[in-house]
């Protein structure tokens, strides 16, 4: 059985990601570091932007610690919850809102710039530890992994209709342009 848990070593089912013991192991799909990014990116893109604010899921753990990362580089005063994606995207570009998002079918379906773990690795990542497990090596000796490549997508259509120009050096590092 596979259970989902955003940080196992606060919810007691790991003693540490390195050496997790008993029947746990797996990988995570984000590093709480990687939240700071975010913010970096928003700056970069959006140099003129002076505040920012957060949406996320309040009934997801993970979040905690995502939002405490953001809070220590810029000090914000409230969160709300990610469930309509479609809706954040078209308001924010109704209000002409530079947005950076965590996933990359953010940008692709017109959000600005998104900026996150490459879940097609992390299922590769995932599918090697069943088949160690299956051939009989111990979940105790497998660390959980930490995502190991990422991908910065930005979406210039949206950046044009922002009035926003992206560097030449941010656009260097993109991953994918949606032209």
């Amino acid at each position: 059985m596979f259970v989902f848990v955003a940080d196992p070593v606060g919810a007691g089912f790991v003693d540490s990601l390195a050496r997790p013991g008993g029947n746990a192991t797996g990988v995570v799909q984000f590093e709480y570091s990687l939240s700071g990014k975010w913010l970096d990116l928003l700056k970069q893109i959006a140099p003129g932007v002076m505040r920012a604010a957060i949406i996320r899921d309040a009934a997801i753990a993970a979040g905690i610690g995502q939002f405490a990362v953001i809070q220590s580089m810029a000090p914000l005063r409230s969160a709300l919850s990610v469930a309509h994606r479609d809706l954040i995207i078209t308001l924010a570009a109704r209000y002409k809102l530079p947005a950076v998002y965590y996933r990359r079918h953010f940008a692709i379906r017109g959000g600005l710039i998104s900026f996150g773990p490459n879940l097609v690795d992390q299922y590769r990542r995932a599918v090697g530890y069943v088949d160690g497990i299956l051939k009989g090596e111990k979940a105790a000796n497998l660390p959980v992994q930490a995502p190991t490549k990422y991908e910065l997508v930005i979406n210039l259509k949206t950046a044009e209709a922002l009035g926003l120009t992206v560097s030449p050096t941010l656009l260097s590092r993109a991953d994918e342009v949606i032209e």
